[in-house]
């Protein structure tokens, strides 16, 4: 007593158990301090404030009823005071906020700043303003004090002026002596055949069980073990149930102790029974507060530290060991009533290694809150204040930025940056101080103020201040959520609310019992939820304090609100202004986020969002466990931050691009905060941002290359001149015709002024302007000509194609790589099949050099060389050619031939090697004018185009033959060019030149039962059947006009589901091709066969085989053989017959002669079939490549409607064919070797003929020449696998491939 007489700071170190939080009070009573002025007790914890009050009351109580209401507390909107106080409990925080209203805090003569070590956030600013504050109040007792301390820091910390240390106590109060014993989770075994020492781990939970089984052995008392967190408590709480079931000897309570628990649960742990105990605690157990019958304690030696992360600016809770002074508090918890013993879960020396004292909270956490207070204060740069131990530099620049980020600080006038030193406080900064919680939350009721949802937000930060009301028993969890989900939503904060009502609505109605047993029967704290409401008054207390209004509020226990009601957006963004680092996107469609800082966090699975995430999210808080979670969350539009924030967005601009749709320029816009993409992409007008390249684009874009739609008469007049001029570049392929964009960018950059940056600027501009000077940005034609000699050279390329009396529209092109590049022929669909291939190759005259020469390039190496320099010998090889007379290949080839190369033809030329723009581009146009189809290659142009084209004409015929009158149909006038006026009547002539209107040459004569036109598809004539009144004798050909030229058709007839219809086609082998087919046809349907008379007579494996036809079966291939028999007679009496009666005769030659001719058909392919049937089943007993390629010729002999292709004659052979297979496979068995060899050459024989398809067109494949060669294949089979049976030809490789080579 007499040192804290004698000295103004005094620093008492005392073991656990010495009495020092209550004697000391008691001491300085004695004194005489705290009479006029107040004796301030701080406690770290609310819990323990209230405990000590009450004790130390107790204490002085008991021994003088004078002393009676001398001991008071104060907690955080708690106020336990009265004039009688001498003692005021309290804790740290409630200390720090008086300093705002009463900087010299003239209500006290002696602060007491008891468990010191714990060195949180708010000591370390007590210890560092008292400093300040002592010489100021001389009056002033000062004492710290702890059970583990490092009191020699603290006495230089208060070192007077001279530099003497603050005086130090040290107290000895513990009376039973603590054991220690080191039991690490690690076992050793000998290995007695090595002699080798192994180690294993030891699951923690084992260690834990056996340490309590082990102090269970030593003797009576309960056992207390430190955990670091709730879900390490609850895995323990389950094995030491097993480990101590109730039916087994001493029953034994396992009880948790964690801050969250609910009132009933931690009076359990403060009320000891007559059961033992084994308590299971977080570090919340380490100091103050006193479990009783504490005999032993259980170190893990780990604890969730605090700590702030400067990367991801996240407060992070991560399991780390303990210090050496926090494992003394925890070992000090036993023996102060018995010997005690503390079994530590790791060795001595992992305990001599660990640091000395835990890292003040003032290294590991945020200092906003400590920040805005000191700026409010005036007290100072942070950097300056005498701290114990100052925070880290990157620390303090954090909470500077937190601040920067919510608005309460800037820069004070005069700096650029944060870096150049004195903060200032905003408006938004002065109100935030003043308000008495967490600077985030202070920012959210600033931001509600504005939004006009003060009363809901003041709500939901009381709600956040405090632990959730929410409880959730371990053995009621299920039941608890349950009840607890009524108040879901689609926003944890809205859910808040919900909450709220229920609990007013209850309050309202129900008395204070009442009341009390809801709460405890729906899982709700009840002492929370009255802290919860009293933290609302007293946030509403102190919003009046700050003159805000608040409307419609009569009293907190009125306070509700209608849930429909509810602005939750409103509600949202004054959420969102102090949480706006706490903001994520989700990433896709899963439940991970991405947040700010490129950081990751998942919705903790007790937030109502957690199973459906928004897109957007925010968050209350986010803490790092086992992984980084968001708490307490809700949905967000990341459009609000822009609006809330603008100082923490960063905007990238990119791609700017010229709008037409907009007459402007337009740029991508990204909006970004700490790398979270708000906006991902978004246009926005590049004026605003760039003025000088928004004209730049304007100009080059709109007016120079004419990207946009106006009506102004000078924008339209040198369009139409740039477009003329342009075109004379394209012919040319030259680009130096006309002047360049920069002369053109020039032009209108010197007439128009530097405000015009878009077409609606331009329009408000030339609007007045044209007045002025109308013609002010009209070109000319010849001052936009910058070659006159390049513009007289393309004005020689000719706009029109002229083939005899036919004329087709030429366009030019010049953009290499473009499909259009070069000369495009537009040719009307019914006129394709009239352009000369071989004669679009000479192309036009002014580029025949350059193909000559292409050509000549094209040529092999050795045939080059004899023609070099190439563009010479072009230019002599065109004088010495004939323009369109022949392939210009050909000719070419003569014409160096004659000038010295050698060996030249015009095979020799490679076409792929000649530029695209030196071939013909054939374009086939339709009546509208588009575009069917195009190509350079104009054979494979009509190939493709064949049906379109048999349709143009035969709809062109039809049109001519319908009108009313001699005019053809105007639809098919000009649509296809300046070129393409009619130049007479349609006129229809039969091949006899007889006059059009006459029954005979008229198709369809006068009794015709429909008449051709648009509508009907291209069809002349239509009728039920065909006969000399109906449509009558077909002409051979018919005239009309297309696109004002005359087109020769040819019809036919063609047989449809009702009848016969007349159609023209293009040319007169498809005309006659069709014919022949409709007869054919006809002819087929009256020959009626019998199938039992064309077996009859056969031999019975004959008879069998036919009627085993795997094809089809038998039927099929009857069906084959009358279409043989019937096309024999036709072809005898035909083959192609156009009049009616003439149809009628062969049609009852085949009805008459018809089956005999099956029959006899039958009876000469039945041999075929039979050996056939028997290879096939002989190859099902082989396999192979060579055998599959055996099976493809028995398909090819007899397959499908292979009778009907190949004809009766020439299957005669088939059996001969088999035989030379059998010999082949007899070979295959003798002499594999040789049959190899012979086969190759076969193959041989088939790849010629494979590379001359390749060659040939499509419908090539099937001609007679072709089919040819496939019988010479077979033959040649014959000649190699069995000559003794001998063959119809002579045949050999080289006579194939002659063959093959004179098809073209």
């Amino acid at each position: 007593m007499q040192t804290i007489s004698d000295n103004q700071v005094v620093i008492i170190a005392g073991e656990t158990g010495s009495g020092k939080t209550t004697q000391i009070p008691k001491m300085c009573l004695e004194l005489g301090r705290g009479r006029s002025q107040l004796i301030g007790h701080t406690q770290p914890r609310r819990i323990a404030a209230r405990s000590v009050a009450e004790r130390i009351d107790e204490e002085l109580t008991s021994s003088s009823s004078e002393n009676a209401k001398l001991v008071g507390y104060k907690i955080r909107f708690d106020d336990n005071i009265s004039s009688s106080t001498a003692i005021k409990l309290m804790t740290d925080g409630v200390l720090l906020n008086e300093i705002q209203r009463d900087r010299l805090l003239r209500d006290y003569d002696t602060l007491i700043i008891d468990e010191a070590h714990e060195r949180s956030l708010n000591i370390d600013f007590l210890l560092g303003y008292l400093k300040q504050l002592l010489p100021k109040r001389p009056d002033l007792k000062l004492i710290i004090t702890s059970a583990t301390i490092n009191p020699e820091a603290f006495a230089e910390h208060f070192c007077d002026a001279a530099g003497k240390p603050a005086p130090i106590i040290e107290v000895s109060g513990r009376t039973y002596p603590v054991e220690v014993r080191y039991r690490p989770l690690v076992r050793e075994h000998l290995n007695e055949k090595t002699g080798e020492i192994t180690e294993t781990e030891v699951d923690p939970l084992d260690g834990l069980v056996e340490a309590c089984r082990e102090l269970v052995r030593t003797g009576p008392g309960d056992i207390l073990c430190f955990f670091s967190g709730e879900r390490e408590i609850r895995d323990a709480a389950d094995a030491l149930h097993a480990a101590f079931p109730h039916n087994r000897g001493e029953q034994i309570d396992i009880l948790p102790l964690f801050g969250r628990l609910s009132n009933a649960e931690q009076h359990r742990v403060f009320s000891p029974g007559g059961k033992r105990r084994i308590v299971l605690a977080t570090n919340i157990a380490e100091t103050s507060l006193t479990v009783p019958g504490i005999h032993y304690v259980v170190d893990t030696g780990l604890a969730r530290i605090s700590r702030y992360s400067h990367r991801t600016k996240v407060q992070r809770l991560p399991v780390e060991e303990i210090s050496q002074a926090s494992a003394t508090q925890r070992s000090g918890r036993c023996g102060r009533t018995a010997d005690g013993i503390a079994i530590r879960l790791y060795s001595e020396e992992n305990f001599h290694a660990r640091p000395e004292f835990t890292d003040p909270e003032i290294l590991r956490t945020h200092l906003a809150s400590v920040i805005l207070s000191m700026t409010a204060l005036g007290l100072g740069d942070i950097d300056e204040f005498p701290f114990l131990q100052a925070p880290d530099k990157k620390s303090v620049r954090d909470g500077v930025a937190l601040l920067h980020e919510l608005g309460a600080l800037k820069v004070a006038s005069g700096k650029k940056n944060q870096a150049d030193g004195q903060q200032e406080l905003t408006q938004t900064g002065r109100d935030m101080a003043r308000i008495p919680i967490d600077p985030r939350l202070a920012r959210m009721l600033e931001a509600a103020h504005h939004n006009n949802v003060l009363e809901q937000v003041a709500v939901i930060v009381a709600s956040l201040s405090i632990q959730d009301v929410r409880e959730r028993p371990l053995e009621h969890q299920g039941k608890a959520d349950q009840l607890h989900a009524r108040f879901g939503a689609d926003s944890d904060f809205i859910s808040v609310l919900k909450l709220w009502n229920y609990l007013q609505h209850n309050r309202r109605e129900l008395s204070g019992n009442q009341f009390r047993k809801l709460c405890q029967s729906e899982f709700i704290h009840y002492m929370r939820s009255r802290e919860w409401m009293d933290l609302v008054r007293q946030l509403l207390t102190v919003i009046q304090e700050l003159s805000w209004s608040i409307p419609n509020i009569a009293h907190v226990r009125d306070m509700d609100f209608d849930e429909e009601n509810i602005h939750e957006d409103a509600v949202h963004k004054s959420v969102l202004t102090g949480l706006l680092t706490n903001i994520g996107m989700r990433e896709g469609n899963s439940k991970q986020f991405t947040g700010t800082r490129n950081t990751h966090f998942v919705i903790h699975p007790s937030s109502q969002l957690s199973k459906k995430p928004p897109q957007w999210v925010m968050a209350a808080e986010l803490v790092e466990t086992s992984q980084v979670f968001a708490r307490t969350a809700g949905p967000i539009d990341p459009a609000w931050v822009e609006t809330i924030a603008p100082h923490m967005t960063k905007t990238v601009h990119s791609e700017p691009h010229w709008s037409s749709s907009r007459g402007a320029a337009m740029v991508h816009e990204k909006v970004l905060m700490l790398g979270l993409p708000l906006v991902a992409d978004r246009t926005v007008n590049l004026g605003r941002i760039d003025k000088p390249l928004a004209r730049e684009l304007f100009i080059r874009n709109a007016l120079v290359e004419g990207d946009w739609t106006t009506r102004h008469k000078f924008f339209h007049h040198n369009q139409e001149l740039l477009n003329e001029a342009s075109l004379l570049e394209d012919k040319a392929r030259r680009r130096d015709i006309i002047v360049d964009d920069d002369t053109l960018f020039r032009f209108y950059d010197s007439r128009i002024p530097a405000s015009v940056t878009s077409a609606r600027h331009f329009d408000s501009w030339w609007k007045k302007a044209r007045h002025t000077d109308a013609g002010l940005l009209d070109f000319s034609a010849d001052a936009l000509i910058e070659s006159a000699e390049g513009a007289t050279a393309a004005h020689e390329f000719p706009d029109v194609w002229q083939q005899g009396s036919l004329e087709f529209e030429l366009s030019y092109v010049f953009q290499p790589g473009d499909p259009r590049d070069g000369i495009t022929m537009r040719v009307p669909l019914p006129l394709l099949a009239t352009v000369d291939s071989q004669a679009t190759q000479w192309l036009v005259s002014e580029l025949r050099k350059e193909l000559c020469v292409s050509l000549i390039k094209s040529l092999p190496k050795p045939l080059r060389r004899s023609v070099v320099p190439a563009t010479d010998f072009a230019e002599h090889a065109l004088q010495r050619m004939t323009p369109f007379d022949g392939a210009i290949d050909a000719a070419l080839a003569d014409a160096l031939r004659s000038l010295g190369g050698s060996g030249i033809s015009a095979s020799d030329f490679d076409w792929s090697k000649v530029p695209s723009h030196l071939r013909m581009n054939v374009a086939a146009v339709d009546r509208r004018g588009h575009v069917v189809d195009q190509d350079r290659d104009v054979n494979a142009l009509q190939q493709r185009l064949t049906s379109q084209v048999t349709n143009a004409i035969a709809q062109a015929a039809a049109r001519s033959l319908g009108s009313g009158s001699d005019a053809p149909d105007p639809a098919d006038a000009a649509s296809h060019g300046r070129h393409g006026r009619p130049k007479s009547g349609d006129k229809t002539k039969s091949g006899n030149g007889r006059d059009k209107n006459s029954a005979q040459g008229k198709p369809g004569g006068r009794n015709a039962s429909g008449r051709g036109g648009a509508a009907t598809g291209g069809v002349l004539a239509r009728a039920t059947n065909w006969d000399a009144e109906n449509i009558g004798t077909v002409p051979e050909t018919v005239e009309t006009i297309v696109d004002g030229q005359t087109v020769v058709a040819y019809p036919a007839i063609v047989s449809v589901d009702k009848g016969v219809v007349l159609r023209a086609f293009p040319t007169p082998q498809a005309a006659a091709a069709q014919q022949f087919k409709t007869v054919l046809t006809m002819m087929t349907k009256t020959v009626a066969v019998s199938r039992a008379q064309m077996l009859k007579g056969l031999p019975l494996r004959q008879r069998v085989a036919l009627e085993n036809f795997p094809y089809g079966g038998f039927d099929s291939l009857l069906e084959d053989l009358v279409t043989v028999t019937c096309k024999s007679i036709l072809q005898e009496h035909g083959p192609v017959i156009r009049d009616p009666d003439r149809c009628a005769e062969v049609i009852d030659i085949a009805r008459k002669q018809g089956a005999t001719g099956v029959r006899k058909a039958v009876v000469e392919v039945a041999p075929a079939v039979l050996a056939v049937a028997d290879m096939a089943e002989e190859l099902k007993e082989w396999s192979g490549e060579p055998i599959e390629a055996m099976r493809r010729q028995l398909d090819f002999y007899v397959g499908s409607h292979a009778v009907a292709r190949h004809g009766v004659a020439q299957l005669r052979h088939v059996p001969r064919y088999v035989a030379a297979m059998q010999a082949r496979l007899d070979l295959m068995e003798t002499d594999p070797d040789k049959e190899e060899v012979l086969d190759g050459q076969v193959l041989d024989a088939e790849r010629y003929l494979a590379k001359t398809l390749d060659r040939l067109p499509e419908a090539r494949a099937a001609s007679p020449q072709i089919k040819e060669i496939h019988w010479m294949i077979e033959e040649l089979r014959v000649s190699l696998f069995a000559q003794n049976l001998g063959t119809a030809r002579s045949v050999s490789v080289q006579r194939i491939k002659k063959a093959l080579d004179k098809i073209r």
